[in-house]
């Protein structure tokens, strides 16, 4: 009796073991399955989300470039800011002559319009059509009584004495409310200062030809048609190691836009004092590496106005004999002259 007590207390033990095992094992593998679970769960999540994401980029969205054709007017007495529509701009009696009235090209969240119309914009597509109301603190601000001041009239440049004149002091513009004696009360205000300014506008496509990006962003920043083309051109450039020495060169292409230049262009304000600016703002919204601004020079003026060159300043390169002796066009051209001053004397 007393060998048989032991054997059953070890058959006791082993089972034992062996079922703490087992749970042990049915642990790791709940455990397990709930690990997995809570991953497939957050994957699950993460897919929701991103297809809620790609749901939300749906349509037009920041630094997009679109071409809009809007109206606005102030909602109080619907007055006319601004359009591109040149059918509404002369019915409101705007003189259109030499204004590039048309659609303009905007790039969406770059401050091109009012941020409200900016956020309107997003989400929407082609053709889709909107209209916004801007509150005057979001437009062109409040109406300040404080920027009203009174001014020595001597300060106002002579064709600008009277209601209604501008004038621009100390850096500010404003317009001249009234003159009496020799001081004038000038409103530093917006004009369209304390107005709501409600918009009407059509997205009228989403461009994307760098050329027509290129186009319409100069037509709104310079409000003039430029002739312009885009040409890729190969140039080589030199190469520097770590140490900022030359190490060879090599060819590289760059897509560039060549603008003509005009009197208009020479001349346009914007231009002569933002065109780094504008510039750089074309080339960040288009395909182009850089941008040449050239004159051109057909020789229609000739050199007729000089005389004395027997007509060749309107020649073409080619119409003149490569051959000409030097000397003898001097010679020839001295026999004209001492002729005309025998002509003259003999008159």
């Amino acid at each position: 009796m007393s060998n048989e007590e032991p054997v059953e207390e070890t058959d006791d033990a082993s089972g034992t073991a062996e079922e703490a095992a087992d749970a042990d094992v049915e642990a790791e593998e709940v455990a397990e399955e709930s690990v997995e679970a809570e991953e497939n769960a957050e994957a699950a999540e993460e897919e929701g989300a991103d297809a809620e994401e790609d749901a939300e980029l749906d349509g037009i969205q920041e630094d997009d470039v679109v071409r809009l054709a809007y109206t606005a007017r102030t909602v109080e007495g619907g007055s006319l800011v601004d359009t591109t529509d040149v059918e509404v701009a002369q019915d409101e009696g705007v003189d259109t002559q030499g204004q590039n009235i048309e659609p303009r090209v905007i790039v969406v969240g770059a401050g091109h319009v009012f941020p409200a119309v900016e956020e309107d914009l997003v989400g929407k597509e082609a053709g889709d059509e909107g209209h916004v109301e801007v509150p005057a603190a979001d437009a062109f601000g409040e109406y300040d009584p404080d920027r009203v001041r009174t001014v020595s009239a001597d300060r106002i440049p002579e064709d600008e004495r009277h209601p209604g004149g501008h004038v621009d002091i100390d850096g500010q513009h404003g317009h001249v409310e009234t003159i009496i004696g020799g001081r004038a009360r000038v409103d530093f205000n917006h004009v369209l200062a304390g107005e709501d300014v409600e918009y009407d506008y059509e997205i009228l496509e989403v461009v994307e030809d760098p050329l027509e990006r290129a186009r319409g962003l100069l037509g709104m920043y310079l409000n003039t048609d430029l002739e312009m083309h885009i040409e890729t051109d190969e140039e080589e450039q030199t190469l520097y190691d770590d140490e900022g020495e030359e190490d060879g060169t090599e060819t590289v292409e760059l897509e560039t836009l060549y603008i003509e230049a005009t009197p208009q262009l020479s001349m346009n304000q914007q231009w002569l004092f933002q065109k780094s600016q504008i510039a750089q703002d074309v080339i960040d919204h288009t395909d182009i590496d850089r941008i040449v601004v050239q004159e051109v020079l057909d020789g229609a003026g000739g050199l007729g106005g000089l005389g004395g060159l027997g007509g060749l300043g309107g020649a073409e390169l080619e119409d003149v004999d490569e051959d000409v002796d030097a000397e003898e066009l001097v010679e020839d051209l001295e026999s004209e002259m001492d002729l005309e001053v025998d002509e003259d004397v003999e008159e």
